[in-house]
């Protein structure tokens, strides 16, 4: 019985390894059954040798040889050291430090040390990087359990530093020389469907909001990818997803049961972020000595990246990203043209992503032209609130084509939802439509009169305005407009214009430093004019307080006053001329121009 007891104890260990690697071919994600062991920095000295893991083609991570060079201390940052070291194997020695390899995990004895992460110029001749440490990746996971930090839409500066002589850690010369060049490893984000001119054309707002745009060399597909996910794996975060893809491919470092830890420097260093986290398939690594970097097509989704932080990402598995459906349906072909695709919802670049996309698919339409107008309808469907609607034209002018101008709207829109500081808007869905005109159509106000000069409250006067399309005949339109009986004698003035002059004259002025409440906005957002109208408004000689988004006009001073004193945190703007009366006429053009007139009332 003994003997039967001590076989049972001996094969049982190789039973339960069995069993794990039945369960983990069932599940998408390598679950170590216990956290690796870590090599603190401290512990790690010059001369040490061991081994970093990385996919260059497929889905299987390789190995690369590792030699510790040194430590670079407070190069990332105060306390924030970088471990340098050479890369050393047949492939990597081909390709250099690639884009898309920072996170390759680095061990030593079999010790976590950290991760791939930043590189030495364009142009190095040698494979040496720099070693973000995986204590610090792992801070990222107990501040995932904290409030987050205030997003901030400032990436982290490429790294610059040297090495003091008087460190306790040994540096030699040459180390002292490479840290003023380092820089993290590139993850781009690679723009797939997107044209060049679409990138050109927004690439400094995406630079401004800390994003490399690079156009597409790989793409999402529906492919499945039975292979787990485990260190050195690549793996994606994605903005954009469906008939336009945006996303980048780092590689993962730490993984457990619950999370994984990749990059080993921020993405956009957002803090707390939601994109959807991909595997990732490997098409082919590039070798260049100017840009060398991996081809990527992204794969299943397996959880939500939640953090964005100085020394890497964290994503969890099994969680799905609150996307932002999009659809844009384009008339004026033989059939309409639809076009759906998913948006990441994120108060920093769902206003820039949503403007790129439009431009794009406006852009790739064989009725795209200089030339062209666009009558756009649509909605944005905002959770709790009504939804904000999309009406107006556009024309190309001397400043931008029409295709800009509408997606420059859109963007507007979006900016202008997102940045109330009270509550986080819950956007359920777009639905764009868009109409073409194979022509410029587009009108300014050149001269407005009235048929009197004087009137009395109660009587009717007529406004003719000649407006002068682009390459076409003067146009008269006749507006009559009635005086409202309320008008106190004395001037009145009235005021003929595009829909621009009107909307501008009820923003209320940035200089309070505060924004709207959502819904404020929101209502604001759906009483501008359409521009494709002319208006006539009249403007009596009483003040006008505005406070939020509600107007009231022909307010009594004694009144004014007592508001001044109940208004409390609410911001109040109080104008001179009260718009007592506004009528309007549709117009097939996009109407620029103002002009005021004077009529005395008796």
């Amino acid at each position: 019985m003994k003997s039967i007891f001590s076989f049972l104890g001996r094969i049982s260990p190789l039973i339960f390894v069995c069993i794990a690697a039945v369960a983990q071919s069932a599940t998408p994600v390598a679950q170590p059954r216990v956290a690796p062991e870590i090599l603190k920095v401290s512990e790690i000295h010059r001369g040490m040798r061991g081994v970093a893991y990385t996919v260059f083609e497929g889905v299987k991570p390789e190995s690369m040889d590792v030699e510790v060079l040194g430590i670079l201390p407070n190069l990332n940052g105060p306390k924030s050291d970088l471990i340098l070291a050479r890369l050393r194997g047949e492939k990597v020695e081909y390709t250099g430090v690639v884009a898309g390899m920072s996170g390759s995990p680095v061990y030593i004895d079999g010790k976590l040390v950290g991760a791939i992460s930043y590189r030495i110029g364009q142009f190095s001749k040698e494979p040496i990087c720099g070693i973000t440490p995986i204590e610090e990746m792992l801070e990222i996971d107990a501040l995932d359990r904290t409030q987050p930090e205030p997003m901030s839409a400032a990436r982290v500066p490429k790294a610059i530093g040297k090495t003091s002589v008087g460190s306790d850690v040994p540096v030699d010369n040459d180390v002292k020389n490479f840290a003023s060049l380092m820089q993290p490893i590139d993850a781009p984000f690679v723009f797939s469907g997107f044209s060049e001119n679409t990138i050109r054309q927004f690439s400094s707002q995406f630079a401004q909001a800390g994003l490399v745009p690079v156009m597409g060399v790989g793409s999402a597909t529906s492919e499945h990818q039975p292979e787990p996910i485990e260190p050195g794996s690549a793996v994606s975060a994605v903005l954009v997803s469906g008939d336009l893809d945006i996303a980048a491919t780092c590689t993962v470092t730490y993984i457990d049961p619950q999370r994984l830890l990749a990059c080993g420097h921020p993405l956009t260093q957002y803090g707390m972020v939601d994109m959807p986290m991909t595997k990732a398939n490997v098409i082919a690594t590039l070798a260049s000595p100017y840009y060398a970097y991996k081809i990527v097509n992204t794969a299943d989704e397996i959880g939500t990246f939640v953090q964005d932080r100085h020394s890497g990402i964290l994503g969890r598995f099994g969680e799905a990203s609150k996307m932002i459906p999009v659809t844009v349906t384009i008339h004026g072909g033989s059939k309409p043209k639809q076009m759906n695709f998913s948006v990441l919802n994120n108060a920093k670049l769902t206003p820039l992503i949503m403007m790129t996309a439009v431009y794009q698919a406006l852009q790739s339409q064989n009725q795209y032209g200089d030339q062209v107008t666009y009558r756009m309808n649509g909605d944005i469907a905002v959770n709790g609130f009504p939804s904000v609607h999309m009406h107006n034209m556009f024309s190309s002018n001397d400043a931008a084509p029409s295709s800009v101008l509408a997606a420059l709207n859109l963007g507007d829109h979006f900016g202008r939802i997102f940045e109330n500081p009270y509550t986080t808007p819950g956007i359920e869905g777009v639905n764009l439509n868009f109409d073409v005109t194979p022509e410029r159509r587009a009108a300014h106000l050149e001269t407005a009169r009235t048929d009197v000069t004087e009137a009395r409250p109660g009587d009717e006067i007529t406004i003719e305005a000649v407006l002068r399309p682009y390459r076409g005949d003067p146009i008269v339109r006749q507006i009559p407009v009635k005086i409202p009986t309320s008008v106190p004698k004395g001037q009145l003035r009235i005021l003929v214009s595009d829909s621009e002059t009107l909307d501008r004259s009820r923003k209320l002025p940035t200089t309070f430093g505060r924004t709207l409440q959502l819904g404020s906005t929101i209502d604001l957002l759906n009483k501008e004019h359409a521009n494709n109208n002319l208006y006539v408004s009249l403007l009596e000689a009483n003040p006008e307080a505005m406070v939020e988004d509600k107007v009231m006009p022909t307010l009594p001073l004694s009144v004014m006053n007592v508001m001044q004193g109940m208004r409390g945190g609410q911001d109040m703007y109080v104008s001179g001329e009260s718009a007592v009366n506004e009528t309007s006429t549709p117009m097939d053009y996009v109407v620029s121009g103002a002009q005021v007139l004077t009529v005395q009332i008796k």
